[in-house]
């Protein structure tokens, strides 16, 4: 197996020394040395003005949903600018100080996971402010051949939503940035470093990369795969499993006949899947403290 080669571990140090830049980050922005973003960059002589952190902050320990303030990072020593809390698009007046933005954060590949939508946020605000953007890529680790769920219609556009793009989009994050910045009109100046021997079919366990969990919910890259399905049940009394050790596998609730459920599930022959009864008690998000009937499938 050939190693997929980072955006971050293909970032000129030419480009970097004696800039005056802006990063969007968080715990995962790690080269396949385990060396960070904010560590590479002032490694190359770069002058870090700010770090924009998205949902979940920095060190990736927030709720989903939970707002996160701004502060002073003392391990980093740098500002650390929250784009989860009063404000998800970095400040013009802010961007135009730097000469450019850089944005390497770990996507999904669905819709509803937030950062494509600071992603989104990270366009536009650098092309207000005239500077560039330089998106670090990382893989899709559901690959880039299967796309999947309708497009999102405009009257639903929300975080959780942001562009009119199916919920599995099948691009990486360099990619949608550009197509955020030409197809949807953003414009900018959008410059991405791309990976090296990444091909479309390639799923993550393909890459020869390890998996740096990039929020709370999504600790293996298999949990990727089914939180394409599973996180729809977040908007019903249904729990997807968050405050577990098995996110977005199971499914279920305290008054559920879970028994049942699992029958009728298996008896739609879902190719790989088996569903079988367990129980769970969530130590935090929905039925806290409850002991609950679950069904969960093993694919």
């Amino acid at each position: 197996m050939n190693k997929v080669v980072l955006g971050i571990e293909r970032l000129e140090e030419s480009i970097i020394r004696n800039a005056s830049i802006g990063l969007v980050c968080n715990h995962a922005s790690y080269n396949s040395e385990f060396c960070h973003l904010i560590e590479v960059v002032r490694k190359y002589g770069g002058d870090i003005r700010v770090v924009f952190s998205p949902e979940h902050g920095l060190y990736g320990v927030s709720y989903a949903g939970e707002k996160v303030s701004s502060y002073y990072d003392k391990d980093f020593n740098v500002d650390v600018y929250s784009l989860y809390g009063e404000s998800k698009a970095p400040p013009t007046d802010l961007l135009r100080s730097l000469d450019f933005l850089i944005y390497d954060l770990q996507d999904v590949g669905v819709r509803w996971y937030t950062y494509i939508s600071t992603l989104y946020y990270s366009v536009s605000s650098s092309s207000k402010a005239g500077i560039p953007l330089i998106v670090l890529d990382r893989p899709n680790p559901i690959n880039g051949v299967i796309i999947e769920g309708p497009i999102l219609e405009e009257r639903f556009r929300s975080f959780v939503g942001i562009a009119p793009i199916p919920v599995r989009y099948g691009l990486t994050v360099g990619e949608l940035a550009k197509y955020y910045s030409s197809v949807l009109g953003l414009g900018g100046d959008v410059r991405v470093i791309q990976l090296e021997g990444w091909k479309r079919s390639l799923w993550y366990d393909d890459t020869g990369l390890d998996w740096i969990p990039p929020s709370p919910n999504i600790p293996t890259w298999e949990t990727a795969i089914v939180y394409t399905g599973t996180c729809l049940l977040e908007g019903t009394n249904l729990s997807e499993g968050r405050g577990t050790t098995v996110p977005f596998f199971i499914l279920g609730a305290p008054w559920i006949n879970a028994k049942r459920l699992s029958r009728e599930l298996n008896k739609l022959k879902l190719l790989g899947v088996f569903f079988r009864l367990v129980y769970f008690r969530p130590y935090y998000s929905k039925y806290l403290e409850k002991y609950v009937v679950v069904c969960t499938y093993i694919s």
